[in-house]
């Protein structure tokens, strides 16, 4: 059960959050549907052209199919993790990509109403040099962390004023505790 955070909630030792995609599951069903069809051309095929365009076939169905259902699978949703040495992102089922950034790089962090795949060329791990890199995998709010390199980050992710507040609070100097007499 997700629960928001409001402005006077203690910050969490571990923030978590994350943003999914349905749409890629379409995709990675087109992506499937390809392999099938190159393992069905591959098992049950009597091409009279010849072995070569069969195997031509075979091999750009399946490579397609797979290029296209790892591809999307990778998007589907995106996993942000802050802790207090660092933040963590992780991308689709089995984490990868995945970009670990120590808080000690982050010079800063803003609230992003609305990312779209359309500003960053599409849905994915994206770099664009005007822009920064992004991982966006659906429309909506993000993330933006100024990088001390000069270098920006964006990650589309639900609850990201949360976020924001989570890594600005990280952000901040320690004060010191009690002067010793």
């Amino acid at each position: 059960m997700r629960h928001r955070h409001g402005e006077n909630a203690p910050i969490p030792d571990v923030w978590t959050g994350r943003a999914t995609n349905r749409v890629q599951w379409l995709l990675a069903l087109i992506g499937a549907a390809c392999m099938a069809l190159g393992i069905t051309l591959a098992v049950d095929s009597a091409w009279e052209s010849g072995i070569a365009p069969l195997v031509m076939a075979v091999v750009g169905c399946i490579a397609a199919g797979l290029l296209v259902l790892f591809g999307t699978l990778a998007f589907v949703h995106v996993a942000l993790r802050v802790d207090q040495e660092c933040l963590e992102v992780r991308c689709g089922h089995i984490g990868v990509p995945r970009r670990r950034i120590p808080l000690s790089h982050v010079a800063g962090a803003e609230f992003a109403p609305l990312v779209t795949p359309r500003h960053w060329g599409g849905w994915g791990y994206r770099w664009r040099p005007e822009k920064g890199t992004a991982v966006v995998v659906r429309r909506g709010e993000g993330v933006i962390l100024r990088l001390w390199d000069g270098h920006t980050f964006t990650i589309t992710v639900d609850d990201a004023e949360v976020a924001v507040r989570v890594i600005k609070e990280r952000l901040r100097p320690k004060s010191p505790g009690p002067a010793a007499h």
